[in-house]
C-alpha cells in the first residue's frame, strides 16, 4: 500500500485504499466469537476492515455463546456478576430467570447477524507460526488462514485447571470440575468436598448442599468476604491488580478472583445455615476421601474442584510469546514481543466490561500498525 492506510478487501470507504486478496489471506485473524471476539470484530468492521478479506472470526463452539452456552443449566441471568452489552446493541432486559446460557447464546447470535460479522464455526485453531514474509499462519481443522496481525480472544473456559494432590489418582470416587457441573441432581445423597475460594464455588456449594449428603468447604487461604456491594471503584481496582501482573510478564490472575467475595443475601443465609465454616486444604487423598495434616478426615464421594481456569494459549507457543516469568509481557493488549499480536479477554481485559474496551484498543492499535489512518472508535 502506497498512502499508509489499510487495505481491505474490494470495497471503497473513504480513507481506505482496497486490496485483492486470494483464498484465506486476510489482514486480521480474530481467534474466538465470545465477547472479547465479537468486540474485536465489531471495531475491524467500523475501522473499515471488510468481512472475509480484511477480517474473520474463527470460533471453535458449535453455535453463538462463547464459552456462555457451556454454562450449566441452573445459572440463571440473576446468578451471574453481569453481562456488558456489546458494542452497538444493548442486551435489553431479559427474563432474570432464565438460564444465562440460553440468553447470551441468543444475544452473541442476534449480534452476529445483525452486523453481518464473518463468524466460521466451528473452527478449532491448532497453532499459529510466523511466515518468512513476516505474516502469520493460523492453522486449523479447517485449513489455513494468512494474517497480517492476530487478536486473540480465546479466553479460559476450555483449560480448567486441576491442582494435584498426593493420592489424587487414588481417589475411588468421582473428580469433575467446573468446567463439567451440569446441576445438583447428580450430587444428590452424596457426601462432597468442594475446593475453591471464588464465587463459583461458593454459588455451587449453595446448589449442592441442597440435595448432597454432606459437605466440607476447602480453600488455599481463608476467605474474606466483604460487606461493600461490587462497585465500579472495585472492578477498576481489580483490574489494575491484573494489569500490572500481566505487565510485569507474570501469569494473570482472573479479575473475579482479585475482586473477591461479598456478602450477598445469599452468601448470609449460608453463613448461617453453616455452609460457609471453610477448612483448610487438606494434605492428601485417600481412596476413600481427604485427609488434613492433624490426621483428621472426611469420606467423599465426590471432589469437586472449583478452582479456575487458566488462559487458553497453547496454539500460540510456536510464537515463543512467553516470558521468563512464565506468562505473556504485555503493554495494554499488545504482546511486547511481537507488536502482531493482540490478547483480548486475557488478564486485565478477561471481563465482560474489560473485553469491550479491549476489542476496541486492539483494533485501534492494529490499524496503525498496517498503515493506516486513525479513526475514533467508540
Amino acid at each position: 500500500m502506497t498512502d499508509g492506510t489499510v487495505g481491505i478487501g474490494t470495497e471503497r470507504r473513504p480513507g481506505v485504499v482496497t486490496r485483492k486478496v486470494s483464498g484465506r489471506d486476510v489482514d486480521v485473524v480474530v481467534i474466538g466469537a465470545g465477547q472479547a471476539g465479537l468486540s474485536a470484530g465489531h471495531h475491524l468492521q467500523r475501522a473499515g476492515f471488510a468481512p472475509e478479506t480484511g477480517y474473520v472470526l474463527l470460533d471453535g463452539g458449535a453455535g453463538p455463546g462463547g464459552a456462555w452456552r457451556d454454562r450449566w443449566p441452573t445459572l440463571r441471568l440473576a446468578g451471574v456478576h453481569g453481562i456488558h452489552d456489546l458494542p452497538g446493541r444493548a442486551l435489553g432486559e431479559p427474563d432474570p430467570g432464565r438460564p444465562a446460557a440460553e440468553v447470551v447464546a441468543e444475544y452473541f447470535g442476534a449480534y452476529e447477524r445483525e452486523f453481518d460479522l464473518p463468524v466460521h464455526r466451528p473452527v478449532n485453531v491448532t497453532e499459529v507460526r510466523d511466515r518468512a514474509d513476516g505474516r502469520l499462519t493460523v492453522r486449523t481443522d479447517a485449513g489455513e488462514w494468512t494474517a497480517r496481525a492476530l487478536i486473540n480472544a480465546t479466553g479460559t473456559w476450555r483449560h480448567p485447571f486441576w491442582p494435584y494432590y498426593p493420592g489424587q489418582w487414588s481417589f475411588a470416587g468421582r473428580q469433575l470440575h467446573t468446567a463439567d457441573y451440569r446441576g445438583p441432581a447428580e450430587f444428590t445423597g452424596r457426601r462432597v468436598v468442594v475446593v475453591g475460594g471464588g464465587t463459583s464455588a461458593v454459588q455451587l456449594l449453595d446448589e449442592i448442599a441442597g440435595v448432597a449428603e454432606a459437605t466440607r468447604w476447602v480453600t488455599r487461604r481463608p476467605p474474606v468476604f466483604d460487606d461493600a456491594e461490587f462497585s465500579e471503584d472495585r472492578g477498576r481496582a481489580a483490574v489494575a491488580r491484573v494489569d500490572a501482573t500481566v505487565r510485569a510478564g507474570r501469569p494473570p490472575s482472573s479479575v473475579v478472583s482479585a475482586t473477591g467475595l461479598v456478602w450477598t443475601p445469599q452468601t448470609r443465609r449460608m453463613d448461617a445455615a453453616g455452609l460457609l465454616r471453610r477448612l483448610p486444604m487438606f494434605a492428601r487423598i485417600t481412596p476413600e476421601g481427604v485427609v488434613w495434616p492433624d490426621g483428621s478426615s472426611f469420606d467423599a464421594d465426590v471432589i469437586f474442584w472449583c478452582t479456575g481456569f487458566r488462559a487458553v494459549l497453547d496454539h500460540l507457543a510456536p510464537l515463543r510469546l512467553r516470558s521468563p516469568g512464565g506468562g505473556i509481557l504485555m503493554d495494554g493488549t499488545r504482546v511486547v514481543t511481537d507488536d502482531r499480536v493482540h490478547l483480548i479477554g486475557y488478564g486485565p481485559s478477561a471481563s465482560t466490561v474489560g473485553a469491550n474496551r479491549a476489542g476496541r484498543d486492539a483494533v485501534r492499535e492494529i490499524r496503525r500498525l498496517l498503515g493506516g489512518s486513525p479513526v475514533t472508535l467508540r
